[in-house]
C-alpha cells in the first residue's frame, strides 16, 4: 500500500510539475494573466476545503480510541475552536498570522512529505517545516509588495511587524530561508535514496515556478487545491480503500460533500456581511485566510491527538 502511495504521489508530482511549467511558458508567451480572488476563492471552497472534510470521521475513530460515545462532543469542542482562533485573530491579528504562518509551514511540509520517510524521526519534523515554509517564503521573495498587502487585509496593523519584514527583506533574510528549504529537501531527499523521492524535487520546482510567474493569490490557490488538498485526498481514499482507487474515490466524494457544501456556504455567507464594511476583494481575502487558519488549526490537532493516540 504504501509503495502503491509513492507511487501515484510521485505521478502526481510529476503531471503538477508540467502543469506549472506550461501555464508559465504561456503567461511568458503572453504576459498577461489575471484571476480575480473570488474564482480563487471558489476553486479553494470546491477542492481545497474537501481535503479536511472527514475530520468528523477522524474524530469518531479518536473518541473511540478515548472511549467517549458522544459524537456531539467532538463537534462542540471542533465549532468552538474554529470561533476561537477568529476571535483570536480579530483580537490579536499579528500574533495570530506568526502563529498561522509557523504552523502551516510545519503542516504544509509535513503533508506534502511524510509519505515518502519510512519513520517519523525527530529531526523529520524540523525538516517537514523547513520544506513547507517555501509556500510561505516564496511569495514575499518574489512579490514582496502584493505580499505584504495581503497581510494588511488579515487586519494585521501593527507598523513593526512590517518594519521587520522591511528589515528581512532588505537584508537577504528571505533568500536564506530559502536555502535552508532547499538543503531540508535535499535531506530529506537522500534519506533512505529511492527513486519515488524525486517527488520532493518536483515539488520544490513547482512552488518556485508558481509563485515566480503569478501573484501570491493565485500561486497559493494552484498549490493549495491541486497540490497539497489532492495528496492528501489520495491518502484518505486510499484510507477508506487501498484494494479499488475508483470505489475509494467515489465514497472520498460522498463523504466529503455534507461538509464541504456546508463551509462553502459558511464562507460564502461571510463574504456577503464582510462586503458591508470592506471591499470584495478583501472580504475575499479574509475569508480565505483567516478562514483557512480557524479550519487548519483543529485539523492539524485532530491529526496529532490521533496519530499520538494510534501509537
Amino acid at each position: 500500500m504504501i509503495n502503491k502511495i509513492k507511487k501515484i504521489n510521485l505521478n502526481h508530482s510529476f503531471i503538477f510539475f508540467l502543469f506549472c511549467n506550461i501555464v508559465s511558458i504561456i503567461i511568458f508567451k503572453t504576459n498577461n494573466f489575471s484571476a480575480s480572488p473570488i474564482i480563487c476563492l471558489i476553486l479553494i471552497l470546491i477542492i481545497g476545503v474537501s481535503h479536511g472534510s472527514l475530520d468528523h470521521i477522524k474524530g469518531k475513530k479518536l473518541l473511540k480510541i478515548l472511549d467517549i460515545n458522544k459524537m456531539s462532543f467532538f463537534y462542540l469542542a471542533y465549532i468552538l475552536f474554529v470561533i476561537f482562533i477568529i476571535v483570536a485573530w480579530v483580537l490579536i491579528p499579528t500574533i495570530s498570522l506568526l502563529v498561522f504562518l509557523i504552523f502551516a509551514s510545519y503542516h504544509f511540509g509535513k503533508e506534502d512529505t511524510q509519505f515518502l520517510m519510512e519513520k517519523n524521526f525527530i529531526t523529520n519534523q524540523f525538516l517537514y517545516f523547513l520544506k513547507g515554509s517555501l509556500v510561505i517564503l516564496a511569495p514575499m521573495f518574489f512579490h514582496f509588495d502584493e505580499t505584504v498587502t495581503i497581510y494588511k487585509f488579515l487586519l494585521v496593523e501593527d507598523e513593526s511587524f512590517y518594519l521587520t519584514l522591511d528589515y528581512i527583506e532588505s537584508n537577504n533574510i528571505l533568500l536564506i530561508g530559502i536555502i535552508l528549504s532547499t538543503l531540508s529537501s535535499i535531506f530529506l531527499f537522500i534519506k533512505k535514496f529511492e527513486i519515488k523521492k524525486f517527488a520532493i524535487f518536483l515539488d520544490f520546482f513547482s512552488i518556485i515556478i508558481l509563485n515566480y510567474y503569478f501573484s501570491p493569490l493565485v500561486a497559493f490557490t494552484i498549490y493549495f487545491c491541486f497540490l497539497h488538498s489532492i495528496r492528501h485526498s489520495i491518502s484518505l481514499i486510499h484510507e477508506i480503500d487501498n484494494f479499488n482507487f475508483n470505489n475509494g474515490l467515489r465514497i472520498f466524494l460522498k463523504k466529503a460533500l455534507p461538509l464541504t457544501i456546508l463551509t462553502a456556504i459558511l464562507c460564502l455567507i461571510s463574504v456577503f456581511f464582510l462586503n458591508n464594511s470592506y471591499d470584495l476583494n478583501s472580504s475575499i481575502y479574509k475569508v480565505i485566510f483567516i478562514g483557512l487558519a480557524s479550519l487548519t488549526f483543529p485539523h492539524i490537532l485532530l491529526e496529532y491527538l490521533l496519530e499520538k493516540n494510534e501509537k
